[in-house]
């Protein structure tokens, strides 16, 4: 926080306050939604009526939508991003849903400084987000705000020639897999890791892993 007491604009944040409207249509395009909630349709994450959901580091809200889209019980979902031109598209994507599985927050932070309690989530959603953080950091915090034994879907960039292209467009490092696996051992059982189908655009970018929190 600088002497004004204003908070400060992070490069990512800028980044994604100009694009966002642009790289929610290309994510449309992409079939990235409809990916997402086939891999949550295939899993037991053990929901209830009373469960608490986070979309960390939301973006323009494609996977809480993926998640609504399943029917999936819970209480209360909750997008968080920086990026304020982010959160505004989720909330729009998000009001013209004719059906929603629980009613969703936009909450605006730092995936670093989540404004949440200890063990407050029964299931935390993370696509894309710590290619712009240290991953133990990012996965310190995210372990701090789920429940003991509740899951982390964490969608991460794999190596690939796409996940190159990306990384020069967004700005971003993408963690070779490898490194992923032993910094999540740290706070989670690895359940598993899923690679979407090669008919289906995510494959080119994306890899899946399922984790539990320890």
């Amino acid at each position: 926080m600088p002497k004004n007491g204003k908070p400060t604009r992070t490069t990512a944040q800028g980044l994604y306050d100009r694009i966002a409207d642009v790289q929610n249509i290309a994510m449309k395009i992409n079939g990235y939604r409809a990916s997402v909630a086939k891999y949550l349709r295939s899993l037991d994450l053990g929901l209830r009526s009373d469960s608490l959901v986070l979309d960390a580091g939301s973006g323009t809200g494609i996977v809480t939508n993926a998640f609504h889209e399943c029917g999936l019980p819970a209480k209360r979902v909750i997008s968080l991003d920086l990026s304020i031109n982010s959160l505004k598209i989720a909330r729009e994507s998000l009001s013209k849903r004719k059906k929603a599985s629980a009613p969703t927050d936009t909450v605006q932070a730092n995936v670093l400084a989540m404004p949440f309690a200890d063990r407050t989530f029964d299931l935390i959603m993370m696509c894309g987000v710590l290619e712009y953080t240290p991953l133990d950091a990012g996965l310190s915090e995210a372990a701090r705000v789920l429940k003991k034994g509740a899951p982390l879907v964490l969608l991460p960039v794999k190596p690939s020639i796409v996940g190159s292209m990306l990384e020069l467009l967004y700005n971003f490092k993408i963690h070779p897999l490898k490194s992923v696996r032993e910094a999540a051992t740290r706070y989670f059982n690895i359940v598993g890791n899923h690679e979407f189908p090669v008919t289906e655009p995510i494959s080119w970018s994306k890899t899946v892993f399922l984790l539990e929190k320890k």
